[in-house]
């Protein structure tokens, strides 16, 4: 792509906290990009490892903040971005050569388009174990099967018109998590937020069970304030990253287990029911991990995911308690809603 003045000027906006294991990889991708104008804005957001010495050897704007959380860092560097168009991405995540041209085009196709949104790679940008090659290639695969029409703001990697930012207002800085959910969700009532499997970036996921189960838990929890939300639009939760019948399917399996110990037969009809719907329910996602990952793979990647559907199952079981319980977490999103 020749370089004109025609062309928009594209504001990379990366938010940064203790990511100096990826930075220099993330940045050279942007500096690689085949697109011809762009500014790089970091915000680092409190990092107390050496992010700001690797941002500072890179032709980009260094914004350094208080740890304030993801949705203020964007906010940040839109505020000191001067791009027609923002492209937000995290700082863990290398872009493929032509994601930023691409994304480009597709807001210049149809103006209808609120977000573009890209996917991640199924190769991680460092491969650290088995645990990280499960997440990997979950991620891939669920933004592939999502691909289309959406109700989820890729905040990680995607893009926006600047305008459709200012229209939509600001990322909820009240949310440390599930702000990319909630934004697609208040985007999606006044433009189109489209995933595009075509948009790729290679993605350092989490590598260690415990720190992976821990992020779902937290994530998962908070959401349901958002589907349980009637007054206003909301993602499918067929669109989910974890689907509700593999989740209920995994319940069924453990409710089955616990109860073999008073009621065998009965317990193992309902282990075996939860198993079955669990199996169809992700027929597909297991076939792509068999085929991808191994067979010698194979079991660990399922007993992976089961043990992710287990932690979204009780995330939601708190999240309705709490919503049952508590006033303020059924507002929890209402700052979205006046952003």
């Amino acid at each position: 792509m020749p370089s004109t003045p025609d062309y928009p000027t594209v504001s990379v906006i990366i938010p940064n906290y203790n990511y100096a294991k990826t930075l220099r990889q993330c940045l050279q991708a942007v500096l690689d990009q085949t697109y011809p104008k762009i500014e790089i804005v970091v915000v680092d957001d409190g990092s107390t490892d050496d992010s700001p010495r690797i941002a500072a050897e890179f032709p980009c704007t260094l914004v350094r903040t208080a740890n304030e959380g993801p949705s203020a860092a964007r906010n940040t560097g839109v505020a000191r971005s001067t791009g027609e168009v923002l492209f937000f991405l995290d700082s863990d995540i290398a872009l493929a050569p032509q994601a930023v041209e691409r994304a480009v085009r597709m807001l210049g196709s149809d103006r209808r388009l609120g977000f573009v949104g890209g996917i991640y790679d199924k190769e991680p940008l460092v491969d650290d174990g088995p645990v990280e090659r499960y997440k990997v290639l979950h991620g891939h695969f669920w933004r592939v099967r999502s691909s289309g029409e959406a109700r989820l703001c890729n905040f990680s990697l995607g893009a926006m018109r600047r305008e459709t930012y200012e229209l939509a207002g600001p990322l909820d800085t009240g949310l440390r998590a599930t702000e990319d959910v909630e934004y697609g969700a208040r985007l999606s009532e006044i433009s189109t937020v489209w995933i595009d499997a075509t948009i790729l970036g290679r993605h350092d996921d989490d590598d260690r069970l415990g720190v992976l189960l821990g992020k779902q838990y937290r994530r998962s929890v908070p959401l349901v304030a958002l589907f349980a939300d009637r007054g206003r639009a909301r993602p499918k939760l067929t669109d989910t990253a974890y689907r509700p019948g593999a989740v209920a399917g995994t319940g069924l399996v453990l409710a089955g287990l616990a109860g073999a110990v008073l009621w065998p037969a009965a317990g193992a009809v309902t282990a075996l029911a939860g198993a079955a719907l669990f199996a169809v329910e992700e027929r597909r996602l297991l076939k792509f991990l068999g085929a991808t990952a191994g067979a010698r793979q194979f079991p660990l990647m399922a007993g992976l995911h089961l043990l992710m559907n287990a932690t979204t199952g009780a995330a939601a079981l708190v999240g309705a308690a709490r919503w049952a319980t508590a006033p303020s977490f059924r507002r929890l999103y209402a700052n979205g809603e006046r952003a």
